[in-house]
């Protein structure tokens, strides 16, 4: 596996190290600069993945900082290392906030605790950061203050050694309950006629576990969701209860029918968190797992697929004598009469010169932002199937009459919709069971459908 990992500047060069193994050359990593460089001028895009002299550079960028694996073999598991590397990542902005240069030199004696236990002769060992937030603490007076008393002394927890590392013993709740929320961030490019160039649908399912004991907890999603390809290739049927009301209201704006899921659901990627039981999974398509105490992600997917818009704006741009221009704005939204848009905000460019604004329209609040070039149009709620209108004029003095501007960036919708899943994943069940404990437990299940960091219309 992984031989060294290095922290270098934006150039290349190293500033802090942690090394596993003795087969590489101390000054291996002085290569990776000129490497970096002779990369530079040959093309644009630089490769993650960097072979020289027998010697495998992998590494990410973060800020002004290059985090490099070295490893000797070409057998490596290169999703592993990039893996590890992002969850270092991960476990640093939970120590330090912002990772970068100046903070990892400012902090080395805690990033190099870190390394230590995150990874053992170049295998990852822990990485959870609950689990060393408990042994290593930034606040090195507590440490010296409790080695003076050997019960208080800071030790590495006893789970670390269990088959169940990420949660500790002994753990007690008044009220038992488990919050389990399915977020969904569309991902849309279109055209201001209204055809879609790209979408993608961004899924996560997060889980808030407030659970005494060692629960272990059963999930069953639908067959119309993301796990249809993997029942197709199982030939594994799910009986699903039409009948349920939730499944009833949370209908897919894709298809709400078996076979026309199967046809145009296609699953991209998928990741589960550590505590899930991948054999259950790959075998029955259950997913099983004893949770951490408090929040986290138990999974999370991406569906490649053709879906309407669900916010839709049709946009207008008129050029009037005297140098000033008309924007018309006509917002619809394409999603059920019984669902509610909450949170719309819709952010228009203006060319940089535009001033004196004034404006129409029928539903929400609308201001000018001049040192973002933008026109904001909030809208608290937004039903299904409603069409709300906006028009705002301006003066613009660098046009010409007859002459339509040019916009330089695209309009960005943001939006919220709760209850209401776009890919058609739902929850069948979520059965919460100890053995030992046999408490009465509540689960509860939220579903939301939001924007993703690309949801823009193109202003030709």
């Amino acid at each position: 596996m992984t031989s060294a990992v290095y922290f270098c500047d934006n150039k290349g060069k190293a500033i802090l190290s942690r090394r596993y193994k003795d087969d590489i050359p101390l000054n291996a990593i002085d290569k990776f600069q000129t490497l970096l460089s002779d990369m530079e001028d040959e093309t644009s895009v630089i490769p993650p993945c960097i072979a020289h002299n027998g010697i495998q550079y992998l590494f990410i960028q973060h800020n002004d900082l290059y985090v490099v694996a070295l490893a000797s073999s070409l057998g490596v598991n290169i999703a592993e290392v990039f893996a590890f590397l992002h969850k270092v990542m991960d476990i640093l902005a939970e120590y330090l906030k912002t990772v970068e240069e100046e903070s990892i030199r400012d902090n080395f004696v805690i990033v190099y605790e870190l390394l230590d236990e995150m990874m053992d002769f170049g295998i990852p060992q822990v990485t959870d950061a609950k689990m060393l937030k408990k042994y290593i603490t930034q606040k090195s007076f507590k440490l010296e203050r409790a080695s003076k008393k050997k019960r208080n002394a800071a030790r590495p927890p006893s789970e670390l050694t269990n088959s169940v590392s990420w949660r500790a013993e002994g753990i007690k709740y008044k009220k038992n309950e488990a919050f389990l929320d399915i977020v969904e961030s569309v991902n849309m490019l279109m055209t201001q006629k209204g055809k879609v160039l790209r979408s993608e649908i961004l899924g996560s399912v997060k889980v808030k576990s407030r659970l005494s004991g060692m629960p272990d907890l059963k999930l069953g999603i639908n067959d119309r969701g993301i796990f249809t390809k993997y029942l197709e290739g199982n030939n594994i049927g799910v009986n699903i209860d039409s009948s349920h009301p939730d499944l009833k209201d949370n209908q897919s704006s894709i298809t709400s029918s078996k076979s026309k899921a199967k046809s145009s659901i296609e699953l991209e990627d998928l990741k589960f968190h550590q505590c899930v039981r991948l054999s259950k999974f790959e075998n029955e398509k259950i997913i099983t797992f004893i949770p951490p105490d408090g929040d986290f992600e138990l999974m999370n997917y991406r569906l490649n697929t053709a879906i309407k818009p669900l916010i839709w704006c049709d946009m207008k741009v008129q050029v009037h004598d005297k140098s000033r221009i008309e924007i018309s704005c006509t917002a619809r939204a394409q999603i059920k009469k019984k669902s509610t848009a909450t949170n719309v905000e819709i952010i228009i460019p203006v060319p940089d010169d535009a001033d004196t604004p004034t404006f129409k329209y029928s539903h929400g609040k609308i201001k000018w932002v001049p040192e973002q070039s933008a026109i904001i149009w909030k809208i608290h709620t937004f039903p299904g199937g409603k069409e709300y209108a906006m028009t705002a004029q301006m003066g613009l003095p660098s046009i010409n009459n007859a002459e339509r501007p040019k916009f330089r960036r695209p309009v960005q919708v943001k939006f919220q919709i709760p209850y209401f899943t776009t890919s058609g994943i739902q929850v069948r069940y979520l059965k919460i069971n100890e053995p030992k404990l046999q408490y009465k437990s509540f689960p509860w299940v939220r579903y939301i459908t939001q924007n993703g960091d690309d949801y823009t219309i193109r202003l030709s």
